[in-house]
């Protein structure tokens, strides 16, 4: 069985990665989508958050798992008995970074190969990050996200719109 790890912190799950891995879901007998733990990159949702958002979101595509990992990818995906990894390419600019990721998972373990995927033009543009923003600030997300992910970011803004965490009392 041919097995592709899908890495990524999914903070927030869009539909930019929905699309590249609705394809790697066709390239591949089975696609393990990897949430990591990412404490580092300080993310919005909770990992178990995160995770119960991607599980919605995939679970219309059979040979799709998620599941979440913490440490070295190399070791994930070798305990997952995969010899895959997929990667998504927005623009040029992200190449530069994803292609160091991929030589030194290369050098911890020769025998993972990376497959950068290139989600469609109309979400080129799209990221997490980006998302997060205009939730914040109330704009529209619809386009960018699943359902449940949008009503997930309003709530999480409706607490603090500028941190999402719950707004702390103020005596007085």
């Amino acid at each position: 069985m041919r097995t592709a790890i899908y890495p990524g912190s999914f903070d927030p799950i869009t539909n930019g990665h929905l699309d590249v891995l609705q394809r790697a879901a066709r390239l591949f007998d089975r696609v393990i989508i990897a949430v990591a733990q990412s404490e580092g990159k300080h993310p919005l949702f909770p990992l178990a958050e995160r995770v119960a958002m991607v599980k919605a979101a995939v679970a219309h595509l059979p040979n799709v798992k998620t599941d979440s990992f913490n440490g070295l990818l190399v070791n994930y995906v070798a305990s997952c008995k995969a010899h895959t990894v997929v990667r998504g390419l927005r623009a040029v600019s992200d190449f530069e970074f994803e292609f160091q990721l991929a030589l030194m998972n290369r050098k911890l373990d020769e025998n993972i190969e990376t497959i950068f995927m290139m989600p469609k033009d109309t979400y080129t543009f799209l990221s997490s990050r980006i998302v997060k923003e205009i939730a914040r600030f109330g704009g529209d997300v619809s386009l960018f996200v699943p359902a449940h992910v949008q009503t997930a970011l309003q709530e999480k803004f409706r607490s603090n719109p500028v941190t999402g965490r719950p707004a702390d009392k103020i005596s007085g």
